[in-house]
């Protein structure tokens, strides 16, 4: 039978036989009955039965019948693990709101697992809130874990680097693994199945990295703890280097120029940070008319070198964005395309995918066209060199001149984007340098000046246009979405300002929220509070479904700035410039496999940060001269209280047991810590200064000491978020939260 039914098709026509009114669980033979087809198509029946018992949309009950896990109040979904324990669910179906599985209800899922979970019903739970408990693992989001290897008088164990991994893994002695393991070494272990919480997991050595403190183990642990690859595929590669090859310093052939529209006489400028080597967006702006200007943003025409289905193409996929480590790049694209053919350098043609606004002098948007085209970019600035010509009066230099007139621009659509209703939430970032041996040579902060502001406009509003293109054209496509957050975390939110005595309204309204943010701004425990408001939020993802930013306050949004290093991006260029046929159905499973490379991304930037600054921190405490850091207080205990240091771009625990001239007795009515002896009182959003204390590296935890007593030592806060419409490069660190939006709260 020709036009039977195969794949997706058979399942979806499953899902809506047993969806029916009517339906009663049927086996196999009653299925292949109540669909009409013959018996000779049983084997098709069953692997779509399979597929989708693996992807948790049906279940098998007794005697081989088969229902709709919904039926049975079965969500599948992906775990989220918190260090505490504690379990989120982030349902397949995005209409689906979070479940909260308790600790002792995960199971033997481990942090990121595709998981079947009962929805329960909890006494003593939160209004609001859903309980449930995992019944089954649909799979294991990765098979390998790393960890160290230790021992007891009868057996072999390793301690996972993941704290959200809780249970050590008995191991037997490694074999053939080309190096001899010793305890404490480094290693990488082979998980076998594991099927009671109530007994350790077990596994096999298969790759000993080495000792922790030897000189690139502990970054090679990241990459093997985050499964990111240190090549290309010899086919990607091949592919790259051949269309290196037919193009000279990079530059398009003159059969690729047809029918793109000439920008190359435009005065074309991109603005990087100064170690950056893909320049992936362009912008060039010009006076029209007394009242308007025209502005073009141009963005690498990626997909016109990497096709759909070639290997280049099926590698950028499968990496989904580049990784940005601490001491490396792990690009998307092969180094010949994202730092060559792709990237918009100066001096040399270009394609670009373009964007051309027509802008009132206030920015608001008065027309828009997108189209190919091809530019010869006139020079390459970096932030700092933007910032030192926006800090100097106008000189005549024409290239400077329309960098002034840029920011003026890019200022009014800035205010009016925060009138309408997105949320001031960027703060200070850190990046660490390191010398030629892997240490940290020093550790800078970057702060989100006009310089950045003057690029991060125009990208939001090319990528706000692109979205409203795609929509008006009806065509299924790939969204950066992040949904509001619950209300429940909201008002638990709300509840903590209040115990501060600061007014706050209703957190659902938007403008009471842009109220309570600006009047943080200009109290002491504002910045430890706009943390916490951090924390309520949720994690920006991709989705088929148009869904809006919340962040951003746009009903319109995707991501088409950065193709180079995301491929979220190549998805709408493609859909939108090169038409291609897709459905929402096919591009679903990109979206979320997108949204799961982005936070292993996040997750390993943030491991590779941390592993240096531990190493950094452990040194200090072997010299005995620990240095002294600002520190801003936000979070008490009964045992102690969290502070955020800035300077090291991380947070830790000051215990009181550490305080050696003072007890400290925690007020919980009044919110603070007050010394018996001294009387010393220590609130949310104190400035304190510590010193290294302990660095627990297994736990991943810092604690502190205080160095000293007296008046505030600091005059800004720490922390790191941006809104951004283009990722930072070349790994600009954050401490501890999502890239670009706002991070889950975990």
């Amino acid at each position: 039978m020709n036009n039977s039914p195969h794949g997706a098709d058979m399942e979806q026509l499953i899902l809506r036989l047993l969806g029916r009114n009517d339906y009663t669980p049927s086996n196999v033979p009653e299925l292949i009955k109540g669909l009409g087809l013959s018996p000779g198509q049983q084997q098709q029946v069953q692997k779509a039965l399979r597929d989708l018992e693996q992807k948790g949309q049906i279940i098998r009950t007794k005697g081989n019948r088969y229902i709709q896990a919904r039926e049975a109040d079965l969500v599948p979904g992906r775990i989220r693990v918190n260090r505490q324990g504690k379990g989120f669910l982030e349902a397949d179906d995005s209409s689906q709101r979070e479940i909260v599985i308790p600790e002792s209800a995960t199971g033997t899922a481990f942090n990121g697992d595709r998981v079947l979970v009962r929805r329960e019903v909890a006494r003593g739970q939160r209004a609001g809130e859903t309980i449930g408990t995992v019944v089954r693992i649909l799979e294991r989001a990765r098979s390998q874990i790393v960890g160290t290897l230790q021992s007891t008088k009868q057996f072999l164990f390793v301690i996972p680097d993941d704290p959200r991994i809780p249970h050590d893994i008995y191991v037997p002695p490694a074999r053939d693994t080309g190096r001899a393991a010793n305890i404490g070494d480094k290693v990488v272990v082979e998980l076998h199945t594991w099927e009671s919480r109530h007994t350790n997991p077990e596994g096999e050595i298969i790759e000993v990295l080495g000792p922790p403190d030897e000189e690139g183990v502990d970054m090679l642990s990241v990459l093997r703890q985050y499964n990111l690859p240190l090549s290309f595929p010899k086919k990607a590669l091949q592919d790259a280097a051949a269309l290196a090859k037919l193009r000279p310093q990079g530059e398009p052939l003159p059969e690729e120029l047809a029918g793109r529209i000439d920008c190359r006489a435009h005065g074309v400028v991109t603005i990087d940070p100064d170690d950056a080597k893909d320049f992936d967006d362009a912008i060039f702006l010009r006076r029209e008319g007394a009242r308007q200007w025209r502005l073009w943003v141009h963005i690498a025409d990626v997909s016109h070198y990497v096709r759909l289905g070639t290997a280049l193409d099926e590698e950028a996929r499968r990496r989904g964005n580049s990784t940005y480590l601490v001491d490396r790049v792990i690009p998307m694209l092969p180094e010949a395309l994202s730092n060559e053919i792709c990237s918009l350098k100066p001096g040399v043609d270009r394609l670009t995918k373009c964007v051309e606004f027509l802008l009132s002098n206030e920015g608001r948007v008065l027309e828009s066209k997108f189209y190919s085209a091809v530019i010869r970019s006139k020079h390459r600035f970096t932030y700092k060199e933007v910032l030192a010509v926006l800090q100097r009066p106008d000189q005549g230099d024409p290239i400077e001149q329309t960098l002034h007139q840029a920011h003026e621009l890019a200022q009014h659509i800035r205010r009016a984007r925060f009138q309408a209703g997105s949320l001031a939430l960027d703060f200070a970032e850190t990046k660490i340098r390191l010398d030629a041996h892997g240490r940290i040579l020093r550790i800078e902060k970057i702060e989100n000046d006009v310089s950045h502001q003057l690029v991060e406009e125009y990208m939001l509003l090319a990528n706000e246009a692109v979205a409203t293109r795609l929509m008006s054209l009806n065509r299924p496509a790939v969204y950066r979405v992040h949904e509001p957050p619950a209300d429940l975390r909201l008002e638990e939110y709300r509840q903590d300002v209040l115990s501060h005595h600061i007014p706050c309204g209703k957190l659902s309204h938007r403008p009471e929220v842009q109220k309570l943010l600006h009047h943080l701004d200009s109290l002491p425990i504002g910045p430890a509070l706009k943390i916490g408001f951090l924390k309520s939020l949720m994690r920006a993802r991709y989705a088929v479904e148009p869904l809006g930013h919340y962040g951003l306050c746009k009903a319109k949004y995707t991501h088409f700035t950065s193709p180079i290093r995301r491929y979220a991006d190549l998805v709408v260029h493609r859909v939108l410039f090169d038409n291609e046929k897709t459905t929402a159905h096919t591009l679903k499973p990109v979206a979320q496999h997108l949204s799961e490379t982005e936070r292993n991304s996040s997750d390993a930037e943030r491991d590779s940060k941390d592993v240096k600054m531990f190493a950094f921190l452990r040194q200090q405490l072997k010299s005995g001269r620990p240095e002294i850091y600002p520190a801003l207080v936000i979070d008490l205990r009964n045992f102690g209280f969290f502070v955020d240091v800035s300077a090291l771009g991380l947070s830790g625990l000051v215990p009181l047991s550490s305080v050696a001239d003072d007890f400290f007795v925690f007020d919980e009515a009044r919110n603070q810590l007050v010394g018996r002896r001294t009387r010393r009182v220590i609130r949310v959003g104190d400035r304190v200064a510590v010193q290294i204390a302990k660095v627990d590296t297994f736990k991943k935890q810092v604690d502190f000491k205080l160095a000293q007593t007296g008046p505030e030592i600091a005059k800004k806060a720490p922390g790191s978020q941006r809104f951004g419409g283009r990722p930072r490069k070349s790994g600009a660190n954050k401490p501890g939260v999502g890239r670009q939006e706002p991070p889950g709260g975990e």
